[in-house]
């Protein structure tokens, strides 16, 4: 409540509504996320991945090919390039990951790198047996600092519709 005794207007965050996706339009996610050497042990062994080029610094440092540093793991670089997205595209709107249908990783990640993502809307359609649901297609690209492209992901989500009230609320 205001002085006056008003409602104060409120907003929620979330994501966008299966209606707001725009087929061909990029989003960019702010901030980005500097990935430590903690972030990747923890990351690491939480999953039980017991490559060598992940926490063995001695054993990375005689590896040819990636500057004889320890790389970050790629499936904790997949899960922030998504991660990134969501509170712009999928906070509170999502029902589901549906799956990916491509991932890869062009250029590696190391300690200290900074991970940039953006997302392109490459298709969407409503459900034919879900009422009130429609299929995103999202194409996720991670960058670091430096701009190259470290991871790209394409992946198809489940996403709820603008429920009926806010819709005619929006037409008032």
């Amino acid at each position: 409540m205001t002085e006056n005794n008003t409602e104060t207007k409120k907003i929620l965050q979330r994501g966008l509504w299966f209606e707001e996706f725009e087929e061909g339009v990029t989003y960019l996610h702010q901030p980005g996320r500097t990935v430590t050497e903690a972030d990747n042990t923890l990351f690491t062994t939480q999953t039980m991945n017991t490559q060598p080029l992940h926490l063995d610094a001695a054993w990375a440092a005689e590896q040819p090919g990636f500057k004889g540093e320890r790389l970050v793991n790629s499936m904790f670089t997949l899960s922030t390039v998504v991660g990134l997205s969501v509170s712009q595209l999928t906070l509170g709107t999502i029902v589901a990951n549906l799956g990916f249908s491509e991932v890869s990783f062009p250029a590696p990640m190391f300690h200290g790198d900074t991970l940039y993502t953006e997302t392109t809307c490459v298709g969407k359609r409503l459900s034919k047996s879900r009422p009130n649901q429609g299929i995103v297609e999202l194409k996720h690209i991670g960058r670091n600092q430096h701009g190259d492209v470290v991871c790209v992901a394409t992946r198809s989500t489940m996403m709820q519709c603008r429920p009926a009230e806010e819709s005619a609320a929006g037409e008032a």
